[in-house]
């Protein structure tokens, strides 16, 4: 017990002994202009690096990652069949995909998948 206890507290010791040498080297002593500044071939920026992101686009991305998830979730659905009961497995994928064409049909009704709006 008292060998557990000499050992956790040398590892603590080596641990912080470890983390203030790393914040001490890791410091910079000087800041450079160029370095913090974004690179544009040696030029100075002419806009800002930073840019608005589409939201239309996020949404997109986000439909097509939920239609991803459903392909995850339906083959598992689709290699069980064996096993089970092939009309409680139907009402299983039919309230599957119901519900992934309700939410289809929604964004659709709202103007989501519509580039030119």
């Amino acid at each position: 017990m008292m060998n557990l206890m000499f050992m956790g507290s040398g590892i603590m010791i080596i641990s912080i002994l470890m983390l203030i040498i790393v914040s001490l080297i890791s410091k910079k002593s000087f800041i450079d202009r160029e370095k913090s500044s974004p690179f544009e071939c040696g030029f100075d920026p002419k806009s800002s690096a930073r840019l608005p992101f589409s939201l239309h686009f996020f949404m997109i991305a986000i439909i097509f990652l939920i239609f991803d998830v459903e392909i995850t979730l339906l083959l598992p659905l689709i290699i069980s069949l064996e096993a089970s009961n092939p009309f409680n497995y139907l009402i299983v994928m039919m309230v599957f995909i119901l519900t992934l064409l309700i939410g289809l049909f929604h964004e659709w009704n709202q103007g989501a998948l519509n580039w030119t709006s």
